[in-house]
């Protein structure tokens, strides 16, 4: 009897009423009975006669007790599952409030990024007028005008060298493996021609010599077959060192080439052009820090329309469990509106 009531009273009544506290309150009878089972079959066997009448009692109690747990386990599964639907309508109530609680501040955070955006992109269009206005000065202006020209003789230059570009490249390559001797200035400036045909020959001698020597040597390496190109492709090639070695047909373009990049050299190297340069690197660096700010708050935004999305799906599916509890609970279709 003793160890029965220590096991009784280990069993936690609750305060508050609901389905689940009952629900664990049962269970924690069931649990409660099997360990006086246990008791009983351990000790009933060795009671003295004297005390038959006390067992007898203990037995009736106990299956008074059994009795009224299966009474209150019957009651919860049918006669209180009602209240199980209401707690959970109410439990629905409560997650659909955070739920809209949730979309609240995701909207104020969607409205915070958009005003933030906006602001970065003002800022964006102010800095790039700021730089618009530091390109259109006199000395940055000039400047511009003659880095467009220099592009455009750059263009005719690998133009007049088209052909020669692939046999120049394998010239290279005989000579960095040791197939054909071609000299270190010769060599440095064949690089300088494939790398950057418009310096290489603005920083010629007159007459380009450099060049020559190595569209000879080209000559001489494919007298001896080591080019190893197609028959149309050398061709064209040979063509190209004619008009060159012969007809000198890159002397107009040298002395363009040298002029534009003198001019380029002396305006690089004024004051002028200098405070200029500083002051567009300085502003095209804060350009480049709002640009990067604008694109973090643009991810960010990204991020709030996903989570915005998912929210509002889990709104609708709440919203359509908790008319389905209605229902169940009254017998009543009812439709739930949210502004």
């Amino acid at each position: 009897v003793q160890k029965t009531l220590e096991i009784i009273d280990n069993i936690s009544v609750p305060e508050e009423i609901s389905f689940e506290s009952v629900q664990k309150l049962c269970e924690d009878f069931d649990r409660a009975f099997a360990l006086v089972g246990q008791e009983r079959w351990k000790w009933f066997h060795i009671i003295e006669p004297y005390f038959i009448f006390d067992r007898r009692k203990f037995d009736v109690t106990l299956k008074r007790v059994v009795d009224s747990h299966g009474e209150l386990r019957n009651f919860l599964t049918h006669r209180y599952a009602k209240v199980k639907d209401t707690e959970a309508a109410f439990s629905s109530v409560d997650k659909l409030k955070q739920t809209l609680n949730d979309s609240e501040e995701l909207d104020k955070s969607k409205e915070q990024m958009k005003l933030r955006s906006a602001s970065l992109e003002k800022e964006i269009e102010e800095t790039q007028n700021k730089i618009s206005s530091l390109q259109s000065r006199g000395e940055a202006s000039e400047l511009a005008i003659l880095n467009q020209k220099i592009e455009e003789l750059d263009g005719k230059v690998k133009h007049s060298l088209r052909h020669l570009q692939k046999p120049l490249i394998k010239l290279r390559s005989l000579a960095q493996s040791g197939q054909t001797a071609v000299p270190l200035e010769d060599a440095r400036k064949l690089d300088e021609y494939l790398s950057n045909p418009f310096i290489a020959l603005a920083t010629e001698d007159d007459g380009y010599p450099l060049l020559k020597n190595i569209l000879r040597k080209l000559d001489e390496v494919n007298s001896q077959g080591k080019l190893k190109l197609k028959m149309s492709r050398l061709r064209k090639a040979q063509e190209q060192i004619d008009d060159i070695l012969q007809k000198d047909n890159l002397v107009p373009y040298q002395q363009s080439c040298k002029e534009a990049f003198s001019h380029r050299q002396q305006l690089l190297a004024s004051e002028a052009i200098a405070r200029l340069q500083k002051e567009t690197e300085q502003v095209q660096e804060n350009l480049r820090e709002i640009q990067k700010q604008k694109n973090l708050v643009d991810s960010r935004n990204a991020f709030l329309e996903t989570e915005q999305k998912k929210t509002l799906e889990k709104i609708e599916n709440q919203k359509t469990e908790l008319e389905k509890l209605i229902l169940k609970l009254s017998n009543r279709n009812v439709h739930i509106i949210l502004k």
